[in-house]
């Protein structure tokens, strides 16, 4: 197996990882607005998945740059640095006291990230695609060659 498709694939992990983590992190906001937890509860289960979801797009970022892979680096890019802005300002946990005041900025943050996933992930698909078919393709050419039947 080539080291592009294990990238690709592991790449497709992180980022349904990522959407997974982006949707708990919505559902939990919209139990607050429906008043199904509280406010306590509701920033500990966000706070929980932060610093994961932050990790684990740096590190996707970092796949992307070290094997070479410029434009998908370049799109995961803005987010990783956005994340390292609120990770070094220290904002980046949610406060129990102004989760409510900030519930609809809260909301549209994440949506607009769940976009960003998703955008991702059909990138992530496309490449692991195109990565799998041609090296099928590659193989069955190699095949075709050895066989003598040229």
């Amino acid at each position: 197996m080539s080291w592009e498709l294990i990238l690709w694939l592991l790449a497709f992990a992180a980022v349904l990882s990522l959407i997974g983590l982006s949707l708990y992190q919505l559902i939990t906001l919209s139990d607050l607005e429906s008043d199904y937890i509280n406010l306590f509860d509701s920033s500990t289960r966000i706070n929980a998945v932060v610093l994961p979801e932050f990790t684990l797009q740096a590190l996707l970022s970092a796949a992307f740059l070290l094997t070479g892979y410029w434009f998908s680096f370049l799109i995961s890019l803005p987010v990783t640095c956005y994340h390292l802005r609120l990770y070094l300002s220290r904002t980046h946990l949610v406060d129990v006291t102004e989760i409510f005041q900030l519930l609809h900025w809260q909301k549209k943050y994440r949506i607009i990230k769940l976009a960003f996933y998703v955008t991702s992930f059909v990138i992530v698909i496309y490449s692991l695609v195109l990565t799998a078919v041609t090296l099928v393709m590659d193989d069955q050419d190699v095949n075709f060659i050895h066989s003598g039947t040229l």
